[in-house]
């Protein structure tokens, strides 16, 4: 029993140095994916963040749903088309994506940590103008002709602008930010942003100590399939040159190069599935991610 308390205790003091590092800190986190699809990963989630906020990190929260939405249009009989990844979004989905995404996907989250013990707020891009967006258009290259054609994705945007005001205003009042990455452009539209893109522009507008994107993977794997923990900007755009990164990882990769190259710190991926892996990764030497940084 008195091994087990030790046990305990050392491990309260290894975690010590790392909840000064990051005491005060912003702390932007995307929670999305397969994570977000199970109740025990939402509750862990919320354990993590809650804890966050306790030990006096700031932490922002910033999600998506696509697997949601797609179940919401499927029973709607709404048909969806992806082009590179992207769902092309139309006036009916646009009302569908907002109604998941600042609706019912949004405030679970809120009463996920509220019940924590955490003051959580839920808001959407759209509100007091935090995010505001551009249309987003796809080169799509036809090989045959060898011609690039601009491909119009309806309401899907790209942010233009972070009011960081609005993030300052919540944490002042020792709230927690929970983000819809909806986005609002020219005469009101709404436009429906990729959850990763929205927070890794939230974390460089609001210069974070980290940006945390927990996905349905361990992270950058090397050509042998082992998780690389550590990676330069440099060494990023060498692996995926090399074909060592590809497929869905890549735009990962390029949106943390952007988010640290635009003011945050660093960016990190890594699996959201594993039980109180922001801990893990914050709090430990190793951590369970790979951090990649200037």
């Amino acid at each position: 029993m008195q091994n087990n308390l030790n046990d305990k205790a050392e491990i309260l003091m290894e975690t010590l140095p790392f909840m000064r590092r990051y005491s005060n800190k912003v702390i932007v986190i995307k929670f999305g994916g397969h994570a977000m699809g199970k109740k025990e990963y939402v509750k862990t989630f919320a354990q993590d963040v809650s804890l966050l906020q306790q030990v006096g990190i700031l932490p922002i929260v910033v999600h998506g749903g696509g697997p949601q939405i797609g179940e919401m249009l499927k029973k709607l009989k709404i048909e969806s088309n992806f082009i590179d990844g992207l769902r092309v979004t139309d006036a009916a989905t646009i009302d569908v994506v907002e109604m998941v995404l600042c609706g019912i996907i949004n405030k679970s989250i809120v009463s996920a940590i509220s019940n924590e013990g955490a003051n959580a707020v839920g808001i959407s891009g759209k509100d007091g103008n935090l995010i505001s967006a551009k249309r987003l258009s796809v080169i799509d290259k036809n090989s045959d002709s060898n011609l690039e054609n601009v491909v119009d994705l309806g309401f899907v945007g790209e942010p233009n602008k972070i009011n960081t005001d609005v993030i300052q205003a919540l944490i002042n009042q020792k709230m927690i930010p929970i983000i819809a990455p909806v986005g609002i452009g020219e005469n009101g539209l709404s436009y429906n942003i990729n959850a990763d893109t929205a927070a890794g522009a939230i974390a460089s507008a609001m210069k974070a100590t980290r940006m945390m994107m927990l996905t349905d993977v361990e992270g950058v794997l090397d050509s042998k399939g082992e998780i690389i923990t550590e990676l330069s900007i440099k060494k990023c755009k060498e692996l995926i040159k090399e074909n060592v990164v590809h497929g869905g990882m890549i735009p990962k990769i390029n949106t943390c190069i952007k988010t640290v190259q635009d003011g945050a710190e660093a960016a990190v991926i890594m699996d959201g599935r594993k039980k109180h892996s922001l801990l893990v990764e914050l709090f430990t030497e190793d951590g369970v991610g790979t951090l990649i940084k200037d």
